[in-house]
């Protein structure tokens, strides 16, 4: 039998084969796939996640009554007008000169409506250096700071003509402009960069340029098919812009993971002398069937968000699940057609000052990585306690982790002059910015009992303690909805904020508007938003981490039939978690090297962060994990000594591991890069805990780990024998190869 004729078993080996022998029918089967995604998703067109839907709740049911009333908020803007010193009240002439100059001026630019005077609604500060005129603008609130400009100008205009006061204008439709000329451009350079960056780094790995673009190209092309997939499942689960630049994320991440794992293996064995169609026949059933095991224990793990109850999450869930399917899918099925087609000219486009170096059998070695192995698997012992010493000390401070929705300071700093507005707004009345706002649904909403209970309500907010005022009461009389908007003694910090608010949902509404018959009064806004938001995710971080835990101890017990390996995956999973949200409290909460990766400390984690993180890495470090535990497991199935194993798979994937991780980390860096805090974290938690998980995790805990436990590796329970056989399938060395057994001369069952 030549070694052409080996056959091997399984289902990335048959995809794979099949792919080879009818190399132009897959491509073409790929192609057609994608374009008819992109076009079925174009004309189902897609739907995003609307504010109702965001959250349950009361911030659900105030958001209803809104929608159900066809009532459209306008983009709410405040100008502040406050002494810049001395004496100056807004009692004095001047004061008085420059408040109704800023409402001539901005009822002059024909944008807005509903310009209030201060001297109407009582909007002047305690201390009376401070008052606000407010306004509505004209228009969708979505596409307000489109229009909002004229606006701006003509309150620097007064700004000009009264230079003994600040005047100075806040509100979302300025906050939109301003964020959009300062940051706009963030997320679409991050998009943009991560491809070349991926590339170049790819290019260094291969040396090769049609080699480097291979995985791009699967990468790209399972993005772009998501994308349509994106639009037709919307109209089942709406989507969302965030699910998109996850989606981005995820997509680039395994996508190139994949296609480095089949092409590194193929290249191996065509370098050990096998000719073309046999070394694609071993990757597919080695690595291919790697790529299969990790590329379902990803989409187990995304699969976890769709249990938050957050649409927003279960959004970002479902793409990054699509994602990763149509990766796995096109990497044993289209990937093996490219390589059947290409031969060798996958080294076309050689760099010649990039030489790799081989041993013996073709398989590249590592010089770094053989040494460390060499130490850790002569003392194993020494080598768990100090790298888990290490890893739960970078974990401990993860035990004090607060989290919460950023404010506007906590998100951007202090360098943006709108921030140090929102600040100076703050101060002066404490909640203005963002007030709670609760909306009033009544049978009549100007029934003598509703009236008089809007102005209990408005009363005892106050007398309670919860506001300082003013309350303002808008009236829509046609949908008998009233708004009421209530500024919480706190202002934006969140903790008191937060208790201000439960006294209004506590005891004021329950004395006040809760005793008219029929009336809803939900409470929303940004501080019950976030209240909201931390209740029903703080409920359901139990559900989704039993669900990706167990899932993946399953998968990972089925996979390689080892109640040792499943058990230790998680274990060092979960430690690679643990020492990324470490590195987050540290850095971003406590500030300590916040500036090295140019952030600072905010005082805490935003909300969505720490699950979200948990349910990437947790899906995400387990590519590593199978494809190094695959080729330790191979190689035992050879007849190697446990140790010899341990030391040939981790040294024949080090170069495969570290140069998918050294993209990962470059990926998720460029995130770290945007100006938003919340995306820093992200960026920043990312990039730490894959470089975490490629280097002290699978290069020195989980071979010492394996090394202590000997064959112990491969203990499965008589009662656990009669599972589902999804073992690695046999590569021709194994079948050409002596049986391996154990010490006692049996046949060894890996």
């Amino acid at each position: 039998m030549g070694n052409g004729d080996i056959r091997v078993r399984g289902l990335a080996a048959r995809a794979g084969g099949w792919s080879a022998r009818h190399r132009w029918a897959a491509v073409g089967i790929w192609v057609l796939f994608v374009v008819l995604a992109m076009g079925l998703g174009s004309a189902a067109g897609r739907v995003d996640v609307k504010d109702s839907d965001q959250l349950k709740g009361e911030t659900h049911t105030a958001a209803r009554i809104v929608e159900d009333a066809g009532i459209d908020e306008p983009a709410s803007e405040t100008v502040l007008i406050q002494a810049r010193g001395g004496d100056l009240k807004a009692t004095d002439a001047e004061f008085r000169d420059a408040v109704e100059a800023v409402v001539r001026a901005v009822e002059g630019t024909g944008r807005v409506t509903e310009v209030t005077s201060p001297y109407e609604t009582k909007t002047i500060s305690k201390d009376g250096r401070s008052a606000l005129v407010q306004f509505d603008m004209r228009g969708e609130s979505d596409t307000a700071g489109e229009r909002v400009e004229p606006v701006l100008k003509a309150v620097e205009g007064v700004q000009q003509d009264h230079e003994s006061l600040r005047i100075e204008e806040i509100g979302g439709a300025s906050m939109m402009k301003t964020f959009d000329d300062a940051f706009g451009d963030d997320f679409k350079k991050a998009e943009y960069s991560a491809v070349p960056v991926a590339f170049g780094i790819l290019l260094i790995a291969f040396g090769a340029l049609v080699a480097a673009l291979l995985p791009l190209a699967l990468a790209v092309t399972a993005i772009m098919a998501t994308m349509g997939l994106m639009g037709v499942v919307s109209h089942v689960m709406a989507m969302s812009e965030t699910a998109n630049s996850v989606m981005l994320l995820v997509g680039m991440a395994v996508g190139v993971d994949y296609c480095l794992f089949y092409l590194r293996r193929e290249r191996e064995e065509r370098e050990a002398g096998r000719d073309a169609q046999t070394a694609l026949r071993i990757a597919a059933a080695t690595s291919g069937r790697a790529i299969v095991v990790s590329g379902v224990t990803v989409c187990v793990a995304m699969a976890g968000m769709l249990f938050t109850g957050l649409a927003e999450f279960e959004a970002m869930g479902l793409a990054s699940l699509m994602v990763v399917a149509v990766a796995m899918v096109g990497s044993v099925t289209v990937l093996p057609a490219l390589l059947s087609l290409l031969g060798e000219r996958v080294e076309k486009g050689r760099l010649p000052f990039l030489r790799r170096r081989k041993r013996s059998g073709g398989t590249q070695d590592s010089r770094f990585w053989t040494a460390v192995l060499r130490r850790v698997l002569a003392k194993p012992v020494v080598a768990v306690v100090v790298a888990a010493g290490a890893l739960l000390a970078v974990t401990a401070p993860a035990l004090g982790m607060k989290t919460q929705q950023l404010t506007l300071d906590q998100e951007f700093g202090d360098s943006l002059p709108i921030v140090q507005t929102y600040n100076r707004l703050n101060d002066a009345f404490p909640g203005g910015s963002e007030p709670a706002e609760v909306i009033v649904k009544a049978h009549d909403i100007n029934a003598p009992e509703v009236k008089s209970a809007l102005a209990d309500f408005r009363e005892r907010a106050i007398s309670s303690g919860a506001s300082r005022g003013p309350v303002e009461i808008k009236l829509h009389d046609a949908k008998n909805v009233a708004f009421v908007y209530v500024p919480l003694v706190g202002g934006s910090d969140q903790d008191k904020a937060g208790a201000s608010l439960d006294l209004l949902r506590d005891e004021v509404r329950p004395a006040t508007l809760g005793k008219v018959d029929g009336l809803e009064a939900p409470i929303t806004g940004q501080v019950a938003g976030s209240k909201d938001f931390n209740d029903q995710l703080a409920g359901a971080v139990v559900p989704v981490f039993a669900f990706v835990v167990v899932f993946a101890f399953v998968l990972m017990l089925l996979s390689f039939r080892s109640l040792t390996i499943a058990v230790t995956s998680i274990v060092l999973n979960l430690l690679s978690v643990g020492a990324a949200y470490g590195i987050l409290v540290a850095v971003f909460q406590h500030g300590w090297g916040a500036s090295l990766v140019g952030a600072e400390g905010v005082g805490a984690i935003i909300t969505w962060l720490p699950l979200f993180l948990f349910v990437i890495l947790f899906g995400l470090s387990m590519d590593y994990h199978v494809f190094v535990v695959s080729r330790i497991r191979e190689a035992r199935l050879r007849g190697l000594a446990t140790k010899d194993a341990i030391r040939h798979g981790v040294v024949t994937t080090a170069g495969v591991v570290t140069s998918a991780a050294v993209i990962m980390v470059a990926v998720f860096a460029i995130f770290g890069t945007l100006s938003m805090q919340s995306m820093k974290q992200m960026g920043v938690g990312l990039a730490a805990a894959v470089l975490i998980d490629a280097t002290i995790i699978r290069g020195v805990l989980l071979p010492a780990v394996m090394a202590l436990l000997g064959e112990r590796n491969w203990y499965l329970p008589k009662w656990l024998h009669r599972l589902p056989d999804l073992t690695h399938d046999e590569t021709p060395q194994a079948v050409a190869a002596p049986a391996a057994r154990d010490d006692e001369g049996e046949p060894l069952k890996v």
